[in-house]
């Protein structure tokens, strides 16, 4: 199925108005401070990225990534080639069949008797044929778990916008039956269990380096960098994908070496030279740091949750050949992927939900939380 880019998600309301997404997501209620009612059919759905699977879906892929942003074809083609290296696919969706599996597999041996689905942004298996499967399976109430622990457009707003988008195209289709309700799962940057995976991959990455180096090498944690205005309205008051990152690197660091310093630099930037994004990019960073006499880095991307393209290609490529031209000993630590903690984290937040109480941030977010203006689409 192709993008939807022809259903209006927010029909005859600005997408900043109240009710806000997560009130219309979740049928015009405000998400729940009680218990779900007793024999409600509930699922798990994980929302992701999404990937191409072969070649002949990279460019198709990227056009749908990038639908609307103005970003040149010579720009595509220059990322395509990033996936024709690996075969025109995508490591994502492989690792999120593997923390699928490995999140039924904990749900079950915990008891929790909860079907888990999947879908994406971009890519196959499309959120909204998720959705209708969903219905059809006569599931009434999603709990949503995004592959992003961070506030921002991209890393959390438009997750409950690709909701919204899945429930409009049902309700505009008359066969369909009645679209799920759904509430996301909150933000996790600073959930024990994401910590305690990261903290151990960056342990690890400690452990490779030699006796003499282990000690005074350079902490680089790296997020996916965004623009300037998307960081400024990140969270009801603006600036929380930044201090979400930086509370949970210094966390996760205090977890192996308490009071270490770190640097929280960025990667993977994609947008026109004449928009702002939040700097210094990685590259930079590690030519400063060579400048400043430091040998040896570790680099800690605990703004992702697997090593998916944007860490082997701009990490372990870009970044490794960067500091190799500089004379710098380099590691690059895990990601959460399907470290135990990590799935059993994915059960805690989706029991927290079920058992009711406050909704946390990501769950029940303000109309206005990280909204950026998109431009007007043109006339036809």
């Amino acid at each position: 199925m192709p993008l939807a880019t022809d259903v209006d998600i927010h029909p005859g309301q600005a997408p900043d108005d109240d009710p806000s997404l997560a009130v219309r997501n979740n049928g015009g209620a405000e998400p729940a401070a009680a218990p779900p009612p007793a024999g409600r059919r509930e699922a798990l759905l994980v929302l992701s990225f999404g990937g191409p699977e072969g070649p002949d879906d990279v460019m198709p892929f990227l056009e749908n990534v990038t639908r609307g942003r103005g970003i040149p074809r010579e720009r595509l083609e220059a990322v395509a080639e990033h996936y024709h290296h690996f075969g025109g696919v995508s490591p994502i969706n492989d690792q999120n069949e593997a923390l699928i599996a490995a999140v039924e597999a904990d749900l079950t041996a915990h008891g929790v008797d909860l079907p888990v689905y999947w879908g994406n942004r971009n890519w196959a298996p499309y959120v909204e044929d998720a959705w209708r499967q969903m219905a059809e399976d006569g599931i009434e109430h999603v709990y949503v778990f995004a592959t992003s622990a961070y506030a921002s457009a991209s890393g959390c707003r438009q997750y409950h916008e690709d909701v919204a988008r899945a429930r409009a195209a049902m309700a505009q289709d008359p066969t369909a039956p009645r679209a799920p309700t759904a509430e996301k799962l909150p933000h996790y940057f600073d959930a024990p269990g994401f910590v305690q995976a990261n903290a151990e991959a960056l342990a690890a990455a400690l452990a490779n380096l030699p006796d003499d180096l282990r000690g005074t090498a350079r902490l680089v944690a790296t997020a996916h960098s965004i623009p300037d205005a998307m960081a400024a309205v990140a969270g009801p008051d603006g600036g929380a994908y930044q201090d979400e990152l930086h509370a949970a690197a210094r966390a996760v660091v205090d977890a192996v070496d308490p009071g270490r310093p770190f640097d929280l630099v960025w990667q993977s930037r994609s947008g026109p030279p004449s928009v702002p994004w939040l700097e210094p990019d990685v590259n930079d960073h590690l030519r400063t740091l060579a400048a400043a006499g430091e040998t040896a880095v570790v680099v800690l991307p605990v703004g992702f949750v697997s090593d998916h393209l944007e860490v082997v290609w701009d990490l372990d490529n870009e970044a490794r050949e960067t500091a190799a031209e500089l004379g710098l000993t380099f590691v690059r630590a895990g990601t959460a992927g399907t470290h135990p903690a990590f799935v059993a984290m994915v059960r805690d937040l989706l029991e927290e939900r079920r058992a009711g109480g406050v909704p946390r941030l990501g769950t029940n977010c303000p109309a206005a939380c990280c909204f950026v203006q998109r431009p007007a689409r043109p006339a036809h």
